[in-house]
């Protein structure tokens, strides 16, 4: 260990670990986000709700709440973004997301699924068209 001596009885701690909390702790034991079940894809982008205001039940969110919300107040952020950001597990930022949507603080849009993407072939002919003009 370094730095400091270690007080008696914490020889799992480590002083330059920083403050160490499990990740079902701040889901709650929850592994899965809300009652909904939504799935949140990593590519998903999230942002602060216009509606709600600023600091509307802020006090009773947890610090991870916070810190994800105060990210995307920033700047559109994608699942796999915030999760590196907060420095959080990307389940754990799932299940904080999931509170947040219900909660109304935030809106998720989805990416749109490759089976719904137009055709590669189609493209190209809109692409000709377009320079043949």
């Amino acid at each position: 260990m370094t730095g400091a001596a270690a007080a008696p009885g914490s020889q799992w701690y480590d002083a330059d670990a920083g403050p160490l909390v499990r990740p079902y702790a701040m889901t709650g034991g929850r592994t899965r986000p809300g009652p909904s079940n939504v799935r949140f894809d990593l590519i998903a982008l999230v942002v602060v709700d216009e509606r709600t205001p600023p600091d509307a039940e802020e006090s009773l969110l947890g610090p991870e709440h916070r810190t994800l919300l105060a990210l995307c107040r920033c700047e559109t952020q994608s699942v796999a973004e915030l999760a590196a950001d907060a420095d959080l597990p990307v389940g754990v930022v799932r299940v904080l997301l999931g509170d947040l949507l219900e909660a109304g603080h935030v809106k998720v849009s989805s990416p749109v699924p490759p089976a719904r993407l137009p055709d590669e072939r189609i493209l190209r002919e809109v692409i000709e068209g377009l320079r043949a003009l």
